[in-house]
């Protein structure tokens, strides 16, 4: 008790002192409405966008991807909205929390959301990475033992598993706490702290890595398996196509989502581990915190970027841009000249020959000869 005096007194002690940190002019406050703004936006588009598809899928292994694909943005867009406003209000009581908040309620809700929130999308991305690997890899088990009803049920369980993350602060008796700049809630980071108080922190970043881990190694096994399968097959193939699809953009929120939260995770087992006699860099972590924040503004972007319309367009372009220019440009001008020289051969030779035995007949030898 004594020390939560000692650091509500400091707190106080530092809002009077720093008054225009508090104020609500805060270049920070701009960033956080741009972010919410943007994010809100972005998730709501893609949702509308994963929505529509949805409804014309006939493939149940696309379905279920989709599905996941689904509430991972659904999880996003909740995330900016709760977390968003959260911001906003504290900013706008001037970061006052022994005003608003004397009981720390708001604090624990603040850092339990911004946890299940963080790791929600990542445990969605290592479910969709397995739901993939074992979809390309095992089609036969995945057609029969993966049905729309378990990828709801696999939703929730990640779901839940974030919330006990979360929550297990709170369940322990080790409540979140105001973070240096006043304008967030998170673990216990400063001293004086116990075992446990080092284990919370630590079960979230090694949870976050292993699911991105996880996603890497089954995003690697299933390109690995798409590419053998493109290479034993030359011709076009429709399952391969939309699996190419699904994983270019699984490959894209893997590289969001280590990006964006791995250097977040790692830190925070830095700043658990270190000694009493090392320094902390709170401002760096609240860097990497804003860092992460932008997991869920470009996720959805993944969707409207990377779907199959837009790849098409994309490798028509560069296939004409690159490689129209070549033999296979002048073997479609013979193949024209051919034909053409062809049909006046036999109009002049037989003009009342129906069309449909035109089309049959095979040009004379000396006509190839001469168009050679």
């Amino acid at each position: 008790m004594s020390t939560n005096g000692s650091s509500e007194s400091r707190c106080r002690a530092e809002v009077r002192a720093t008054n225009s940190t508090c104020s609500p002019n805060d270049p920070s406050v701009a960033a956080s409405i741009v972010s919410m703004t943007g994010g809100i936006f972005s998730n709501s588009l893609a949702l509308f966008i994963l929505v529509k598809s949805y409804h014309r899928i006939r493939l149940k292994s696309k379905a279920s991807f989709v599905l996941f694909a689904s509430g991972l943005v659904v999880t996003d867009l909740l995330g900016h909205l709760v977390n968003g406003s959260l911001v906003l209000f504290i900013y706008s009581s001037h970061k006052r929390w022994e005003a608003f908040d004397p009981g720390r309620i708001l604090c624990s809700f603040f850092g339990a959301s911004l946890v299940f929130f963080g790791l929600s999308p990542l445990f969605l991305g290592c479910a969709m990475a397995v739901e993939r690997c074992v979809g390309v890899t095992r089609p036969l088990f995945h057609s029969t033992a993966v049905a729309p009803r378990h990828v709801k049920r696999l939703l929730g369980f990640t779901w839940v598993l974030a919330a006990l993350v979360a929550g297990l602060p709170l369940i322990l008796w080790r409540p979140y706490q105001v973070q240096h700049s006043r304008s967030w809630c998170f673990f216990r980071e400063e001293e004086p702290r116990d075992w446990l108080d080092m284990l919370l922190p630590l079960v979230f970043s090694m949870l976050g890595l292993l699911a991105l881990l996880l996603s890497v190694v089954c995003n690697t096994l299933t390109s690995g398996a798409l590419l053998q399968s493109k290479l034993r097959r030359r011709h076009r193939c429709r399952g391969t196509s939309y699996h190419l699809e699904m994983i270019v953009q699984l490959l894209a929120i893997m590289l969001v989502s280590c990006v964006c939260w791995g250097p977040l995770l790692i830190y925070v087992i830095v700043l658990t581990t270190r000694t009493e006699d090392e320094p902390a860099s709170f401002s760096l972590l609240l860097l990497l915190v804003r860092m992460a924040t932008w997991n869920q503004i470009l996720d959805p972007w993944v969707y409207i970027l990377l779907r199959k319309a837009v790849l098409r367009k994309l490798y028509l372009v560069l296939h004409d841009g690159f490689w129209s220019s070549g033999p296979r440009s002048i073997r479609r001008c013979k193949c024209n000249i051919l034909h053409s020289s062809v049909e006046t051969r036999h109009s002049s030779t037989q003009p009342n020959e129906p069309c449909t035995r035109m089309g049959s007949m095979h040009p004379p030898d000396d006509t190839i000869k001469t168009i050679t």
